[in-house]
């Protein structure tokens, strides 16, 4: 580590993944100034995109007019990103012309198998003036791909820098040292390496790429990346303050520290044990990052869903379809709002006038309310629900009830309490939406549908209300608005709401109700 190699921060652009690529000014400011005073030699501030479906935001798209802002602030050499899957050659001259005398480097995410046509994408980005980097994903399958190293060659007096990138976050150090020194045999371009900290070794990882020669090292704010994220720039700069040092000033790195601090507490990134197991077993973080963000997923159904999925074999047991004898005329749909337990004493009067109701709950939280009733009663299982009926009902779940799950084959583990095993069913499609067919709400509407009831009232679905709600709770809210507006499109039936809710249904008033 005599020589002190370069440092690339990639915050702005691996941070992305969790924030829809929109971050706030002020805390790109603050970044920008912070980076100014640190021996950092890059900054990749982004993607630079072909329009996409779906919402990204200006730091996945860079327009000018936010590149020419941060060339004015910023005193580093900038970088943008292509993703290669998504960009032929002949698209690369007119979505860079823009990025001329703005940007320094152009780095291409390429997947191994695609490292010819990535070299002719490089070829243009090259002709154009710019630094080109190459950023190869899953290093920890090369060796196992003898086209890839066979073709690696091709890229000498194209690219100024290939990146080992250690896509699954599970490499260890004689890991790097062996496909480091089978790099360096096909080509004579300074290697990079790019770690995630799935099993917490991007450190040492990177440390270890640096003794075998590595030029030039990534690494982000707070680690914030996609999945388990990165090697901390703080941590990276304060070892080298300690061990050779590299003088900078601490408070700007505090300063930029405690912003993405501040965001890391909204969105969660780091590690975590379902993050382990897919490192270790080089399974897709993509998953992984979704699940881990669903409320209604435990670790241990994404585990065991993660390790089905390096056995390659399906999850979860058969069961048999629930199927509908009779038809129910009404439905009362319970989510887990807290105005449940607030109107529990009207809701409760409601139920007693009609006998015949079936109740529905998509979520098992507030389900003691109800315990004492006669009424049939279905609850939805995904994910962690078992485990969360077994702790309402404190073990003693009641003998009548039912639980319905997803159609198989469902991805997760879902665990079913033993006293339900011979009450549990599944359900055989889902008809009415596409996206989100085994969440708590989908099963409960497609019970519905199953049931063939005339009219479905729902209390409990209060939403999420105000700017300050975090991301997963937006993520639900948005869900349920989906699944709610799906459901209307083939319901002939009356869809309508009994507490007070944000979602776009019919309102009425569970205290109306009580007294007819």
């Amino acid at each position: 580590m005599a020589k002190r190699m370069k440092i690339l921060d990639c915050t702005l652009r691996d941070g992305g993944y969790y924030t829809q690529w929109d971050f706030d000014k002020t805390l790109v400011d603050t970044y920008i100034q912070s980076m100014n005073q640190l021996p950092i030699d890059y900054l990749e501030v982004g993607y630079r995109s072909l329009e996409k479906k779906g919402y990204y935001g200006e730091f996945f798209y860079l327009p000018k007019y936010l590149m020419e802002r941060l060339r004015h602030e910023c005193q580093k050499k900038l970088v943008v990103i292509l993703d290669e899957k998504d960009i032929l050659a002949d698209q690369v001259h007119d979505l860079l012309v823009p990025c001329i005398g703005l940007i320094d480097m152009v780095r291409l995410a390429i997947d191994p198998q695609n490292l010819v046509r990535a070299i002719d994408v490089a070829k243009v980005v090259k002709a154009m003036g710019f630094e080109v980097g190459f950023n190869v994903m899953y290093m920890s399958n090369w060796k196992s791909n003898p086209a890839f190293l066979e073709a690696l060659p091709q890229i000498n007096g194209v690219a100024d820098y290939f990146y080992m990138v250690d896509s699954y976050g599970g490499v260890f150090p004689h890991d790097v040292k062996e496909i480091y020194q089978l790099v360096r045999s096909k080509i004579d371009v300074p290697i990079g390496f790019h770690g995630h900290n799935n099993i917490e070794l991007a450190l040492i990882n990177t440390l270890t790429a640096i003794e075998c020669g590595a030029e030039i090292v990534d690494a982000t704010i707070t680690g914030m990346g996609r999945g388990a994220g990165n090697l901390k720039t703080e941590l990276l700069l304060t070892l080298l303050n300690a061990t050779q040092g590299v003088e900078f000033d601490f408070n700007a790195l505090t300063k930029v520290v405690d912003g993405f601090t501040q965001l890391q507490e909204a969105y969660g990134w780091g590690t975590n044990l379902p993050y382990m197991v897919s490192g270790i077993n080089s399974l897709p973080q993509k998953d992984v990052m979704d699940w881990v963000g669903k409320r209604y997923y435990s670790f241990n159904s994404i585990i065991r869903a993660l390790q089905n999925q390096h056995k390659g074999i399906e999850d979860n047991q058969k069961l048999p379809y629930f199927e509908a004898t009779t038809s129910s005329p009404a439905i009362l749909i319970v989510g887990g709002g807290p105005s449940v337990v607030k109107q529990a004493e009207a809701i409760t009067k409601f139920i007693e006038k009609h006998p015949a109701l079936t109740i529905i709950h998509a979520s098992s939280k507030n389900a003691m309310v109800f315990a004492a009733l006669q009424n049939r009663q279905l609850f939805c299982l995904v994910g962690n629900e078992g485990h969360r009926m077994e702790e309402v009902f404190h073990g003693q779940i009641p003998a009548t009830a039912q639980c319905i799950l997803p159609p198989f084959p469902r991805k997760m583990g879902t665990y079913i309490p033993q006293k339900l095993l011979s009450a549990a069913f599944e359900l055989k499609a889902n008809t009415f939406a596409e996206q989100f067919v085994d969440s708590h709400t989908a099963i409960a509407l497609q019970t519905a549908l199953e049931l063939k009831a005339s009219q479905v009232f729902v209390v409990g679905y209060d939403g999420y209300q105000g700017a300050s709600i975090d991301q997963k709770s937006q993520e639900l809210l948005a869900e349920n608005e989906y699944l709610f507006e799906a459901f209307k499109k083939v319901y002939s039936g009356t869809l309508s709401s009994l507490t007070a809710t944000v979602y776009p249904l019919q309102s009425e008033s569970i205290f109306a109700k009580v007294e007819e």
